[in-house]
């Protein structure tokens, strides 16, 4: 079959085109000041970060792992420690905990959301449990409410891997707003994407803060006095610059997102062949999904996703190896998490990036349903 379109999995460029001229006057104004490290420019979007999302404080960090890191630092978790993790998520999830010296436990997702719910958790709670990770994955909001009351009653602290969820809400709260700790990525790829790697943390409780920029800056919040190990965790100028640019535009671009999963639950429903045949992503009622990825899910994946490649069709398999088989995890017990290991079978992203066309998801869908006949 000749290929008539190219539809990539990832454009950044209609993003990029629009706001160039201001992008680079940003960098220019870093440029000319010299200040590259911290400074006024990290400080004024922690501000507007911390304003946009509806925390306290946010803590500028140099990834969203290292977000991870810190923020299990900060809540003295370690070595004899045990921390509850989904079984589908991207590996920084689980071995930010290891990294720590604390154990991962991981517990298999909802069959719907793919997220992780509050029985689950219950389920693999310890004496040794100090801690719960739920991953808002693809841009939707784990279920917070029943996962914060479990939380409250079993004395575990709540880090929220929000780092695909930036503007995601759950009930009136925002992705990374709950009771302990946020963890936020901004890799370029992100609906709020910098220009290479950064992170953010954010709390309402003001002595973890205060902690989060210590362990940042090498455990100092004086120059050359230590109070505690930390490390190299900084966010640097030139990073919050560029993201103080997209900031104001978030949230048109995370509508149109929303726009186009709408257009392709329309156009798959409608083309008869392939409504049987392709599971689609949900929104919950009361839980606003920012589709980071568009995640279908089907039998014979692997091989739909060669011949959609045939026809020009970008795709992506997140993930396609659960946690609790990746080889850096399995030499403890045996883990059984059916859900998650149906997904890393089944799951595959389809382009839904801001400045996608209806022609280009048209000729996606109809190129799967020419894959799936």
């Amino acid at each position: 079959m000749e290929r008539r379109v190219k539809v990539p999995l990832l454009d950044l460029q209609p993003q990029y085109l629009p706001i160039r001229a201001e992008l680079l006057s940003a960098l220019a104004r870093v440029c000319d000041s010299q200040q590259f490290i911290m400074g006024p420019e990290v400080e004024a979007l922690e501000a507007e970060l911390a304003g946009a999302i509806g925390v306290t404080h946010a803590v500028g960090v140099s990834s969203g792992t290292d977000a991870l890191l810190v923020a299990l630092q900060v809540l003295d978790i370690g070595p004899g420690d045990e921390v509850i993790v989904p079984a589908l998520s991207f590996v920084a999830t689980a071995s930010a905990v290891a990294r720590v010296g604390a154990a991962p436990v991981f517990v298999d997702v909802d069959p719907v959301t793919l997220t992780v719910e509050a029985g689950a958790v219950a389920a693999a709670c310890t004496p040794r449990t100090r801690a719960v990770i739920p991953v808002h994955l693809f841009g939707l909001c784990a279920d917070m409410d029943p996962l914060l009351s479990l939380a409250r009653s079993r004395g575990l602290a709540v880090i929220e891997d929000a780092a695909q969820a930036i503007g995601a809400t759950c009930g009136d709260r925002q992705a990374g707003a709950s009771d302990t700790v946020g963890c936020f990525s901004f890799f370029p790829t992100k609906n709020l994407g910098a220009f290479g790697e950064a992170g953010l943390l954010t709390t309402g409780d003001g002595a973890l803060a205060s902690r989060m920029r210590r362990v940042r800056n090498q455990g100092s919040d004086t120059k050359y006095r230590h109070t505690e190990l930390g490390g190299n965790f900084r966010l640097d100028a030139l990073q919050a610059a560029v993201l103080r640019v997209k900031l104001p535009h978030l949230a048109s671009w995370i509508e149109c997102r929303r726009a186009n999963a709408a257009a392709y639950g329309e156009l798959i429903r409608d083309t008869g062949r392939l409504a049987d045949a392709v599971t689609l992503p949900v929104e919950p009622e009361g839980r606003r999904h920012t589709f980071h990825q568009y995640v279908i899910r089907l039998a014979d994946r692997d091989r739909v996703r060669t011949e959609l490649a045939v026809r020009g069709v970008g795709t992506e398999i997140y993930y396609p190896v659960p946690l609790h088989r990746q080889p850096c995890f399995t030499t403890g017990v045996p883990v059984d998490c059916p859900v998650a290991e149906a997904a890393a079978r089944q799951a595959l992203a389809l382009p839904i990036f801001p400045g996608l066309t209806r022609d280009q998801q048209a000729y996606v869908v109809s190129s799967l349903a020419e894959v799936l006949t």
